[in-house]
């Protein structure tokens, strides 16, 4: 496999967009401490500084938590090189230029090059007489030192940058509607990659600055009155938008099928209305319907603007669900306008979902082929093994972790995981990505289950590294097509004479321009795999493959026959 090094760049930014989720873990009850102590509430001075104080020590805990979120086994000797490299890292830049304020950029980046160290040097073996220092010892030494380097580096070059951030930050607070339509999209169509933690980080944590606190997130619970607005746009959609989602789901599933999937869905929904996590709804229709995910992004957007207009202001700990609504309200800027407007999201969403499940006869769940039955075991003290059968054995397994809503691992083949078996277990959707990469998106209980999974491999004498993230192979242009399914293709597709071009798009889809639509078997593509057939302007078709669509473009364009 060649790796270059954009994939090398998307897989550390992956890597690193997995180990945030350990450190922002601690802030709903950082949150609930600071909130609970204030004079309106339970007004008692010490709870609130028990909140406050891990507010004002974010940098240190994004340190400890990326180090050993980057680190191979988890290992708590990165989290100590990650306090050691911080602690120097601060004292040498408050030495060179005390106006340097890194914020908790510092932490995320000391937290990363302790991580590295980590996987690098754990096993080093160093001369006899320096042999106490070998191995995981070595890790706090050498993060120190390249902390004093880093200092001196960033000593130098970080007041342009630190002016560029506070100008590209100043920007997106300043552009209004505009920077939080933008952030809105990104944060949604970033989801994809999981790189959202990443961009989410800039936004909350470092963009602004009140009283000593940056970032959106901070500035909120410090009482900044202009903090929220980069917040207040995700409640409607989280509480109100995708539980509507997930409501025409079930009204458009066949009336013999929603008992089987009404439990699924009122699950997904309770979890994106109470806690805001919405990546479970999202799998659910991500791939099998592009579109209508691009417009969920498009209304994230125009949710994030349109609560800046009517000057919203609302924060958050973890997510935007009702928990966190509850928690924010007593500091929030007309808060209760949310309800209103997500009513307003509620039926928007449940008629765009509707409808378009309907008029294009999208496979969301209920609607899907029903599998083949597979017997999985529901016992928890079971799932482990279940999920360790399901993903080939363990031999098959080189490497497990979670974030907050998916297992990322990499196989040794992983065509021969169990597909049926995994989504008899929970999972919501499974990505196949490059190197052998495996996404399995499950909910919050992806943690939990990772953690079962390494249990049941060393039950067979082996033990799995953390997984490194690796690039989705979803846009790979490397696979091809057999011969006779390309003939297959083309004949369904009415020659090669009626190709005037194709190109895999959305992740899943063929977009095809045909000379002659009436050429077209449908009978026959739908033998071939295709899910569905979908007729745009005159000759130009989609067709929905899933995530073999690069293969079957490259075997059929006729410009490399």
């Amino acid at each position: 496999m060649t790796t270059t090094f954009g994939s090398r760049l998307m897989a550390g930014l992956q890597k690193l967009g997995r180990s945030l989720m350990l450190p922002i873990a601690v802030l709903p009850v950082a949150g609930l401490l600071l909130r609970l102590g204030q004079p309106d509430l339970l007004d008692i001075g010490f709870i609130a500084n028990a909140g406050n104080a891990i507010f004002s020590n974010l940098a240190l805990i994004f340190a400890i938590g990326v180090a050993v979120g980057f680190a191979d086994d988890d290992n708590g000797a990165a989290g100590l090189a990650g306090v050691i490299g911080y602690l120097v890292l601060n004292a040498v830049l408050e030495t060179l230029n005390p106006d340097i304020n890194m914020g908790v950029l510092s932490g995320i980046i000391i937290g990363s090059v302790a991580g590295v160290l980590y996987n690098r040097y754990k096993a080093i073996k160093l001369p006899d007489y320096l042999a106490f220092f070998g191995g995981r010892r070595f890790i706090p030494i050498v993060t120190g030192l390249s902390a004093v380097v880093l200092g001196g580096l960033f000593g130098l070059i970080w007041p342009p940058i630190q002016q560029g951030i506070d100008q590209l930050g100043q920007w997106l607070i300043d552009a209004g509607d505009l920077g939080l339509f933008v952030y809105g999209v990104l944060n949604r169509i970033l989801i994809v990659t999981g790189l959202h933690h990443v961009l989410n980080s800039f936004v909350w944590f470092v963009f602004g600055s009140y009283d000593g606190v940056t970032g959106d997130l901070n500035r909120f619970f410090a009482g900044d009155p202009t903090a929220g607005s980069f917040m207040a746009g995700f409640f409607p959609v989280m509480m109100f938008g995708l539980p509507a989602a997930a409501l025409a789901m079930y009204h458009a599933a066949p009336r013999s099928r929603r008992a089987q999937v009404g439990g699924l869905l009122l699950s997904l929904a309770l979890t994106a209305f109470l806690t805001g996590v919405t990546e479970p709804i999202e799998f659910s229709f991500m791939f099998l319907a592009p579109a209508l995910y691009a417009m969920h992004a498009i209304l994230t957007g125009i949710s994030m603007a349109v609560m800046n207009m009517l000057d919203v202001k609302l924060g958050f700990t973890f997510s935007a669900g009702a928990f966190d609504y509850a928690l924010s309200y007593g500091l929030s800027t007309n808060g209760w306008m949310m309800i209103p407007v997500g009513l307003v999201y509620f039926v928007l969403y449940y008629g765009i979902f509707r409808w378009a499940i309907v008029r294009f006869d999208l496979p969301t769940p209920g609607r899907e082929p029903e599998p083949a039955t597979t017997s999985v075991s529901r016992d928890p003290g079971e799932r482990g093994p279940a999920f360790v059968t399901a993903l080939g054995g363990a031999a098959n397994m080189v490497s497990v972790g979670a974030c907050t809503t998916r297992l990322r691992l990499v196989m040794n083949d992983d065509a021969a995981i169990d597909e049926p078996a995994l989504k008899a277990l929970g999972a919501r959707g499974i990505l196949h990505l490059r190197g052998g990469g495996l996404q399995v998106i499950l909910g919050p209980i992806a943690d939990a289950v990772a953690d079962d999974i390494r249990s049941a491999v060393r039950d067979h004498g082996k033990t799995l590294a953390a997984a490194p993230a690796v690039e989705d192979d979803a846009l790979s242009t490397d696979a091809r097509l057999d011969e006779a399914s390309r003939k297959a293709w083309m004949a369904a597709l009415g020659g090669a004479g009626n190709i005037r071009s194709v190109a895999a798009v959305a992740t899943t889809r063929l977009r095809l321009e045909l000379g002659d639509r009436g050429k077209v078997d449908e009978s026959a593509l739908a033998g071939l795999g295709a899910a569905g057939i979908q007729d745009l302007e005159r000759g130009v078709v989609h067709l929905v493959l899933g995530r073999q669509a690069g293969a079957i473009a490259n075997g059929i364009d006729t410009r490399s026959s």
